[in-house]
Formats: structure tokens, C-alpha cells, sequence
């Protein structure tokens, strides 16, 4: 073989071995460092001593050729019957009830990876993947919670009136631990047929200060594992019990549905009754508003009647304040004057009557025969028979015509 050729063969050996130490040292790098998550926890086994190295922040750790195993701090779990949730089988759990009913019951929760070294290492060692921890451990524990709570209700139970403490009950054991029981056979009413039948009854034992009493603690406890946001979104029934529940749930509306009715119809009785009182008490109101309306107006007139009769008293003392003053003040005239006005005047009245009634008479004769002597019928005669009867007047009204001494008359205007 040429020199030439000995040099081409040397060079292409050297490339070979180049790109092997190129791989091999590739190959090393990724087993030099490892990226952590923010998400997850990672454990590396030293390939010689075996020890674990617990990594919890993030960040790229040193590998230094060891294994490396995975954990996330927090994953869901589900148990549903739901192809979509977890799964694309059914995953559901199956409880069995006292009445010998039995349930699927579908669901999930959330679980924690501990931060704690110990129990960390004791995962890794009996479990070694999170894949295992799920289905091995949490799986367990809540199976095992399920069918222990099933015992404690009915299928009717569970369906309606004690749904949510069902799940606070599969809750309790799954973090505490399962209950300590005793189981009694106890006879009941079927609330469909009314007849008695023995039914299973399971109570939790509780020690003299109240406190629940456990077979064991819960291995999520023992190994630091928190669950929680556990909740059920579904539980199917065996027909034979979907059937049952059916048909107490019809009887329990048919019952609600003649309660409704019946207080419906108690409710419009107390409408009636109240809408009567409320017509008959806006009738006396109106009664009472007319008899107000009658007695204000009555009480107006006789208000009105009592000022009136207020003022006829009133006008009835004045006018006799007015006669009593007149006849006072006529009295005091009179007795100041002796009556002279009136008097006079009666006598002019009577003087005129006389010389009227005289004017009447032919007291003169036609011829009168000599003689100055004063016969009947002459003008002296009459004009003294008229100042007798004149006297006579003025006696009778007792009226002094003479002129006292010393007094003058007034002359005549």
C-alpha cells in the first residue's frame, strides 16, 4: 500500500473516532444536567452510591450521569365514568347502599406531592413513578373510602337527601382514615310498597367524648400526600334501583305536588276571607264616613241653631233694654211734666171734636128779637156750655190751665 494511501486511511480513522467522541460526548451532556419545571419535583440516583437527590426549585440541576425520576407537585385525578374525563375507560367506583342497592359514583380531586425529604424518598422507593402513586396509592385510598361510606345510606339517600354528606363522608376517610362500625339488621318501611323488610344499618362508633373512632389512618396521611377539591359529578344506579328512586321520586312529587295543592287552596280560603273582611271593613268605613259626614253636618246646624237662638236671646234683652229705657225715660217725662204734652194735646183733640160736633148744630135762631139778656141758644150761652165742657175736659185729665203767680208765660212766637 502507497504512503498516500496510508494517509487517506488515517485520516477517515480519525474522523470516525472524531464523530464517536463527538456522540459519546453528546450523549454525556444530557446526562450531565437536567432542566427542572416550576411544576414538578425531580429526584437523581447517583449511579455509583445510589443516593437520592431531591431537587423542589426550578431551574437546570446537575445530573452527573444518574437516573432521574419526575413527580409533578400537584396532578388531578379522576375516577369518571366520562370517556372525556381522564380516561377512556370507565374509571367510576362502585358503592353498595344498606337497602342492598348498588351506585357508580364518578368523580375527581386534586392531589399534592409532599415537600418533606422523608416522605418523599418513601414514595420513590415503594411507588417510584407518579403514574404508580396515582393508581396504586390514591386510587386505593378513595376506593376503599367509597365503599366503606356506601353502608352508612340508602340508595335514596344518596340520591337526594344526603348527597353532600355523602361526599363529605368518602372525603373524611379518604384523609383520615376509614370508620370503626358495627352493623345491626334493622326492620323499616318500604316508601314504596309500605311493607316492613330488614335492612342493614351501619353506625359509626364514636368514643365517650364524641370522636369518630378509625380502623387505621389513611395512607395518604402516612405518606404525607394532601388531597383535596374532591367532588362527585355523577352516580349511576342499577335499573332495578334507577327504577326504584323513579318511582319514589313520582310518589314524593305526587305528595308535594297535593301539598301545593292543598295549601294553594288554604291560601285562597285566607284570600277570600280576607278580601271579604277587607270589603266588609271598607262598608262600615264607608258607614262611618256617611255618619260622620251626617253628624258634622247635624252638629253644624245645631250650631248654627244655638247662635241663632244665642241671637233672638240676645235681640229679645236688647229690645227689652230698649222698652224698659223708653218707659223709664216716658216715666221721668211724665212725672217731670205731670203728662202736660199729652194732655194738651188730648184736650185740643177733645175741643176739636167738640166745636166739630157744635159746628154740626143751629144753636142761633134766625130771629132774634131784642133784649141783651142771655138766652139759650145765643152766643154767650154756647161759648159757655163749650168752656164748661172744656173745664170738665181738662178735670178729667186733671190739668191745671191756671198760670201760677210770679211765673211768666213765654210769648206765643
Amino acid at each position: 500500500m502507497s504512503r498516500e494511501s496510508n494517509i487517506n486511511l488515517g485520516k477517515v480513522m480519525a474522523m470516525v473516532i472524531g464523530t464517536v467522541l463527538a456522540l459519546v460526548l453528546l450523549v454525556a451532556s444530557f446526562k450531565m444536567f437536567e432542566y427542572l419545571d416550576a411544576k414538578e419535583i425531580m429526584v437523581i440516583q447517583s449511579p455509583l452510591s445510589g443516593e437520592l437527590t431531591w431537587c423542589l426549585a426550578q431551574g437546570v440541576k446537575y445530573q452527573g450521569f444518574g437516573s432521574v425520576t419526575k413527580y409533578p407537585k400537584r396532578a388531578q385525578f379522576w375516577f369518571s365514568a366520562s370517556t372525556d374525563q381522564g380516561s377512556k375507560n370507565d374509571q367510576s367506583m362502585e358503592a353498595r347502599f344498606n337497602d342492598g342497592g348498588k351506585g357508580f359514583i364518578s368523580g375527581s380531586l386534586a392531589w399534592e406531592m409532599p415537600t418533606a425529604v422523608q416522605y418523599l424518598t418513601s414514595l420513590h422507593q415503594k411507588y417510584g413513578s407518579a403514574e404508580a402513586i396515582e393508581k396504586q396509592l390514591v386510587r386505593t385510598v378513595i376506593e376503599k373510602s367509597v365503599y366503606m361510606t356506601g353502608p352508612l345510606m340508602s340508595s335514596m339517600e344518596s340520591y337526594a337527601t344526603r348527597r353532600n354528606e355523602l361526599l363529605n363522608l368518602i372525603d373524611d376517610q379518604a384523609v383520615r382514615g376509614v370508620f370503626k362500625t358495627e352493623t345491626y339488621q334493622e326492620k323499616q318501611k318500604d316508601q314504596m310498597t309500605g311493607q316492613e323488610k330488614t335492612v342493614s344499618v351501619v353506625k359509626i362508633i364514636k368514643d365517650e367524648k364524641g370522636n369518630i373512632l378509625r380502623q387505621d389512618r389513611s395512607p395518604l396521611e402516612d405518606f404525607g400526600i394532601r388531597i383535596f377539591n374532591l367532588s362527585i359529578n355523577k352516580i349511576k344506579y342499577e335499573d332495578t334501583v334507577e327504577n326504584q328512586i323513579k318511582a319514589q321520586q313520582g310518589a314524593i312529587m305526587q305528595v308535594q305536588t297535593a301539598i301545593a295543592k292543598a295549601k294553594e287552596a288554604e291560601q285562597k280560603k285566607i284570600t277570600v276571607v280576607k278580601e271579604g273582611e277587607a270589603t266588609a271593613a271598607k262598608a262600615k268605613w264607608d258607614q262611618e264616613a256617611i255618619k260622620a259626614t251626617e253628624v258634622t253636618r247635624a252638629q253644624q246646624k245645631l250650631e248654627v241653631a244655638t247662635l241663632a237662638a244665642e241671637e233672638a236671646e240676645q235681640y229679645k234683652k236688647e229690645q227689652i233694654r230698649k222698652g224698659e229705657g223708653e218707659a223709664e225715660r216716658k216715666r221721668l217725662v211724665m212725672q217731670a211734666d205731670g203728662a202736660l204734652e199729652i194732655k194738651v194735646k188730648a184736650l185740643v183733640e177733645i175741643a176739636g171734636v167738640y166745636a166739630k160736633e157744635f159746628g154740626k148744630q143751629k144753636w142761633v135762631p134766625d130771629i132774634m128779637m131784642g133784649g141783651g139778656t142771655s138766652e139759650a141758644g145765643s152766643p154767650t150761652s154756647v161759648t159757655a156750655f163749650m168752656d164748661l165742657l172744656t173745664m170738665k175736659a181738662a178735670k178729667d185729665l186733671g190739668l191745671d190751665m191756671t198760670i201760677p203767680s210770679g211765673k211768666t208765660v213765654a210769648p206765643v212766637k
